[in-house]
């Protein structure tokens, strides 16, 4: 009954003195800020901001949505499904104290372990998708290995060791399609068996044509296992302490080395998940000599996320939105589809600064406390 008669500042006040609150809020907050300054950069190039914005959600959300074709959508969420990897990844990495920058290699080499086999074996579809899931898994964990190693061994950063092993998964997979699978053109791969496509014919069907697959539901399944084994096992337990204080850990008889090399594996393997879901789902071969931009988005769909597994989704579906909804804006007005570029870097950038926007917040609340503190001061004096 207390709450009810509190005003809005006194509710203000009280919710946000919380720590936990104020860390939730951040990203809303980081959000919000990457949205303004694409709106003032809209202005300043002379461009309705209002339009852009809407132009965005149709071309990735709304868009036929009412006429029944939910191309759009559904080319949204193939999009969102492969950041939410790449995220998890990340996050799952950040949560037991390593920062995996390794993701677009680990993708990578997992998806081109996809690809090979997409078209070296022949098998019943059902076989065939089960195979290339668990070799993308697997090829991810692979080459998070050597890091893992690494890290756990001479405590060599991984931070290091990840970013470099992308370029030689870029080399590595070009070589090995140039010799065993090569496609019409050099710069790509073979296109694997139709028998090892993600792509469901009713998922395409329902979705008017478009890139969604089944990768989908694994990536439900995926995030939800991460997230029972963060927040409900021993073992989570155990991976998170030692990323928070390995000397501690290290003391209280749990197995330091051993967890880190497991944390770096586990990243690894769902990193490789991002491949499946990429190389044999929205597209069917390689693109060689690059690193799939999606490694480095996953940091920035962790970020925002608060490396969540549930946050994370969250994220992935926004980044999803404005990566999708990009395309459809520079194609129906004449607003250059870098702004989206430009808008998703502001808002990785101050995803980045959540320590600052949660230390303005205690500050304003400290502030805002002050004030009302006074002010009881001199009601008591009059």
């Amino acid at each position: 009954m207390e709450n009810k008669h509190k005003s809005a500042r006194e509710r203000f006040i009280h919710y946000f003195s919380d720590e936990s609150n104020r860390r939730k809020l951040a990203p809303y907050i980081s959000i919000l800020f990457g949205l303004l300054a694409g709106l003032i950069l809209m202005l300043l190039i002379g461009q309705d901001p209002i339009k852009g914005y809407i132009n965005i959600l149709n071309g990735s959300i709304f868009k036929g949505l009412f006429e029944g074709n939910f191309r759009r959508l559904g080319g949204t969420l193939a999009i969102a499904t492969v950041l939410t990897f790449t995220g998890l990844s990340v996050a799952f990495a950040f949560k037991t104290g390593l920062f995996n920058i390794g993701v677009g290699g680990q993708m990578l080499f997992g998806g081109f372990i996809v690809v090979l086999l997409g078209n070296v074996l022949t098998l019943p579809k059902p076989v065939h998708l089960l195979v290339i899931v668990l070799a993308a898994a697997i090829g991810g964990a692979l080459w998070a290995l050597v890091p893992g190693i690494l890290k756990a061994r001479y405590r060599i950063s991984e931070v290091v060791t990840t970013i470099m092993m992308n370029y030689v998964a870029m080399w590595t997979v070009s070589y090995f399609v140039r010799r065993w699978i090569p496609g019409h053109y050099e710069t790509e791969s073979s296109m694997i068996k139709e028998s090892a496509s993600l792509k469901f014919e009713l998922l395409t069907d329902l979705f008017s044509g478009s890139a969604i697959n089944l990768s989908i539901i694994l990536a439900g399944l995926v995030v939800v296992f991460i997230w029972y084994i963060l927040e409900k096992t021993t073992f989570g337990y155990e991976l998170k302490a030692v990323g928070f204080n390995p000397d501690a850990s290290k003391y209280a008889g749990m197995k330091v080395n051993r967890n880190i090399l497991y944390s770096m594996i586990i990243s690894g393997a769902i990193a490789g998940l991002a491949g499946a879901s990429y190389y044999a789902g929205y597209t069917n071969h390689v693109k060689l000599g690059v690193v799939p931009n999606f490694g480095f988005d996953g940091i920035a769909v962790a970020l925002l996320g608060l490396n969540s597994p549930f946050g994370v989704v969250l994220s992935a579906l926004l980044f999803g939105v404005l990566r999708t909804g990009g395309e459809y804006l520079n194609a129906m007005t004449s607003i250059p589809k870098e702004l989206v570029d430009i808008i998703v870097g502001l808002i990785i950038y101050f995803a980045a600064a959540t320590l600052l926007i949660q230390f303005m917040l205690t500050k304003l609340i400290k502030k805002m406390k002050k004030n009302d503190e006074k002010h009881i001061e001199e009601k008591v004096v009059e």
